[in-house]
């Protein structure tokens, strides 16, 4: 299948992308990391017709204008907060998709539920504990964010415990590392200077959009049309 074509190509790119990084040369972002959300892209738009195939292309493409918005975040602050708000609309967007996943056979375990949601509050409380006292006017933007980022992940982890396998697991394990990505970022930026943060912060992200858009892929599979 033509899509699963995209899908090889970007993780071999995405493998030459990280190595680059990794060695040093963060320069050449310009050139390489704007094709490859698009490629993840491509390979969802060529999959058989599935009901929230629109959404998960629109959160990508607020991904894709939030990395290119990005590599220009030296240049200004302007270009950080409107990569924010980028990527605040695509998980906006993954909450929307992950909501409309069909339920598999599987009963919600409300105490279950209930642990993990309150896990996920403590990682929101405590990150923005560690990180309001350097954010100055970035103070409302980063708490938005991360408030939302925090959501996508309930939504994930709701859906670990209702969809069918193995779509649920991917999907729950790729809103782990968005949010792991996430807070590399925030680390490096308002904390403390973080080694190889790039490396870091791209292998984390580009792992967790290919496991989210395969675990969807997955779920969709006797839903294509």
């Amino acid at each position: 299948m033509r899509n699963a074509m995209y899908f090889r190509i970007f993780s071999a790119l995405s493998l030459f992308y990280l190595i680059i990084l990794l060695v040093g040369y963060e320069n050449l972002d310009l050139f390489i990391k704007p094709i490859l959300i698009p490629l993840l892209a491509f390979g969802v738009y060529f999959y058989p017709k599935f009901p929230s195939k629109k959404t998960l292309l629109v959160a990508l493409f607020f991904s894709w204008v939030g990395d290119v918005i990005l590599l220009f975040a030296d240049i200004a602050e302007i270009y950080f907060i409107l990569g924010l708000v980028a990527f605040l609309i695509s998980h906006i967007m993954y909450c929307a998709l992950f909501n409309k996943q069909i339920k598999g056979k599987f009963k919600r375990n409300t105490i279950v539920f209930g642990i993990g949601s309150i896990l996920i509050a403590l990682y929101l409380v405590g990150m923005l504990c560690l990180l309001l006292p350097s954010l100055g006017e970035l103070r409302i933007p980063v708490i938005v964010y991360a408030t939302v980022i925090s959501i996508m992940l309930i939504f994930a982890f709701n859906g670990f415990l209702i969809w069918e396998k193995p779509g649920n697991f991917y999907i729950f394990l790729g809103a782990i590392v968005f949010v792991v990505s996430d807070s590399i970022l925030a680390i490096n930026k308002f904390y403390s200077p973080i080694e190889k943060s790039s490396f870091f912060i791209m292998l984390t992200y580009l792992v967790a959009q290919y496991l989210i858009v395969n675990g969807i892929l997955k779920l969709n599979l006797k839903k294509t049309e």
